[in-house]
């Protein structure tokens, strides 16, 4: 594993715009509760003011198709297109992920 990383980490959207940046290592596949294995991913908890429970959602990589077509969590999802919420794109180096609270892209939001 990598020494400088901690396996957490929190940072601030910016205030007037809601852009939020957070540098850390690509995951690799982990055991879902039954042995099967998940897609990498990385799990985001939301909390804000004005949200009285604080949100949980995933970060699945566009990069890791193969992956994401087997992840079990993925496979859950009703209807199956919302699943497009939780995957983020990538441009050259870096991904882009955004979250919507409310509207016609809302985010999945998870119950586990």
């Amino acid at each position: 594993g990598n020494p400088h990383f901690s396996g957490w980490g929190r940072c601030p959207s910016n205030l007037e715009t809601g852009v939020y940046r957070f540098e850390t290592i690509k995951p690799g596949r982990v055991a879902f509760n039954d042995g099967r294995l998940m897609a990498p991913h990385v799990t985001l908890w939301i909390a804000a003011r004005g949200i009285n429970l604080a949100l949980q959602t995933r970060l699945y990589f566009a990069d890791e198709a193969q992956a994401n077509a087997e992840d079990p969590l993925l496979a859950m999802i009703e209807p199956s297109e919302r699943a497009a919420t939780l995957i983020a794109r990538r441009n050259s180096q870096t991904y882009t992920f955004d979250i919507h609270l409310q509207g016609e892209r809302e985010t999945v939001f998870l119950d586990i």
